[in-house]
């Protein structure tokens, strides 16, 4: 089984370094753009399922990638949906480094240990969603079967520390850009190798910069 994890295009609210979290906020005339590249890149590539987040810059980015003939196979899981921010969502992350700046340096150094402000999520409740839709995702997929999953940096992070064994804490230790790609394959969602990490050659080139300054 192969799974082709990917992230959505850019928002205007990414560009801007805005927290939307679990904000339904759209792609932007870039992020279209950039799922309009990853489309390419897929066109030729048998898939067999595409599950995404609900929250439109995910399904639409799917969409895109997927073209007009493979639409109808596209699936929503709600538990897809990016970590829910609570009071960050729509703040600045400036903003939010002079209001809550205790918080904001733990959220980067120790990002485990924040509960989010305001009804929203800890990377662990995360965690306890995301995986249950990625095993969701996978279910039922045959050797040499191809799923697409396009989601969201938190999201994908998890699923990738996951994958490498790695702790929750080492969340910021690798990028996630906008429609990055990560290849990982293996016979079960327990059982998978990190084939390829963020890759968004289709956009961006080897040394560019790919970054956000905020979920």
């Amino acid at each position: 089984m192969r799974v082709l994890l990917a992230r959505h295009g850019e928002t205007p609210w990414n560009a801007e370094g805005r927290y939307q979290g679990q904000r339904d906020i759209p792609l932007s005339p870039v992020g279209e753009a950039q799922a309009r590249s990853l489309a390419g890149r897929l066109s030729d590539l048998r898939i067999d399922r595409a599950v995404a987040s609900p929250l439109s810059r995910a399904r639409r980015t799917a969409e895109i990638a997927l073209g007009a003939a493979r639409m109808d196979m596209l699936g929503l899981d709600a538990g897809l949906a990016e970590i829910a921010h609570g009071d960050w969502e729509g703040k600045l992350a400036s903003e939010i480094r002079q209001s809550a700046a205790e918080r904001m340096q733990a959220w980067s150094d120790d990002p485990a240990s924040v509960q989010m402000p305001g009804g929203g999520e800890s990377l662990g409740q995360v965690m306890d969603r995301v995986w249950p839709a990625f095993e969701r995702a996978c279910a039922g997929m045959d050797d040499g079967q191809t799923l697409l999953v396009v989601a969201h940096d938190a999201v994908n992070r998890l699923i990738l520390c996951r994958v490498l064994g790695l702790p929750v804490a080492r969340i910021w230790s690798f990028r996630q850009a906008p429609t990055t790609l990560n290849l990982l394959e293996g016979s079960a969602p327990d059982a998978m190798d990190v084939v390829r990490l963020n890759d968004c050659a289709h956009h961006t080139p080897l040394f560019g910069e790919a970054v956000h300054r905020a979920l």
